[in-house]
C-alpha cells in the first residue's frame, strides 16, 4: 500500500538541489542512492551544513510541523530518492497505526541524534569530535546493511570541518594524526577504520 504512492526520482546530479529552505513542506524523502547534505545559512551568512543523509534515511523529517523545509538539501554525489507525499502518508497511516509507528521513531531518533551533535560541537576536543563522527557512520551504515568499517566519505573535507565546528586545516591535521596512528586508512574517498577500540575510545 505505501508502495503504491511512493514516487522514485529520475536522479540528481553532484551539487544539484533536493529541496530549499524557502519550499512549502508538501513531502518527505528517503535516500535511495547516493547520499545528500542539509544546510542552513547562519546569523552572519555563512553557510552551516545540518546534516548528511545516506540509503534508506529520511530527509526533510525536521519540516513535519512547518510550512515549509527547515534547511536546503543538495546532493552530494549522483543520487536518487523515493518521494512520499506527506498528505498521502498521514492518510494512509490512520490505517495503519505500524507506519505512524515507524515515522514517531524515526523522528525520535532524530531528535536523539540532535542532542548528541550538541555534545559533540560543545563538550568534545576536535580528535574526539572527528572520532565520534566517524563512529556514527560506521553504526548508520551498519544498521543499513552496509560495511561499518569501509565505507565512503562523499562529502568534502570542508563539509566534515563545518559540520563539526572546526577549521578545515583542523580536521585535515586530525585525519593524518589517525592514519598515522593507524586507526585509519585512507583511499580517495573510501575510509577504512582499521582500529575500531581506539576510535572509541578515543570518543571520551
Amino acid at each position: 500500500m505505501l508502495d503504491k504512492i511512493v514516487k522514485r526520482s529520475q536522479g540528481y546530479q553532484p551539487k544539484q538541489t533536493l529541496f530549499t529552505i524557502s519550499d512549502k513542506f508538501s513531502t518527505l524523502y528517503v535516500v535511495r542512492s547516493g547520499s545528500f547534505k542539509t544546510t542552513i545559512s547562519a546569523s552572519n551568512g555563512r553557510e552551516q551544513v545540518t546534516g548528511f543523509y545516506f540509503p534508506g534515511e529520511f530527509i526533510g523529517l525536521e519540516a513535519l510541523h512547518m510550512p515549509s523545509y527547515q534547511s536546503t538539501a543538495v546532493a552530494l554525489e549522483a543520487s536518487s530518492v523515493c518521494a512520499l507525499p506527506y498528505k498521502k502518508v498521514q492518510a494512509l497511516g490512520e490505517s495503519m497505526p505500524r507506519l505512524q509507528s515507524q515515522l514517531l521513531t524515526r523522528l525520535s531518533k532524530e531528535l536523539a541524534g540532535d542532542k548528541t551533535f550538541m555534545l559533540l560541537l560543545g563538550k568534545k576536543t576536535s580528535e574526539e569530535k572527528l572520532a565520534t563522527y566517524l563512529l556514527s557512520l560506521s553504526k548508520r551504515f551498519e544498521h543499513r546493511g552496509f560495511s561499518a568499517k569501509e565505507f565512503s566519505l562523499t562529502m568534502s573535507r570542508s563539509d566534515i570541518a563545518n559540520h563539526l565546528g572546526l577549521a578545515v586545516e583542523t580536521i585535515s591535521r586530525v585525519f593524518t594524526k589517525f592514519q598515522e596512528n593507524g586507526l585509519i586508512v585512507i583511499d580517495g574517498k573510501t575510509i577504512t577504520l582499521a582500529n575500531i577500540n581506539k576510535i572509541q575510545a578515543l570518543c571520551g
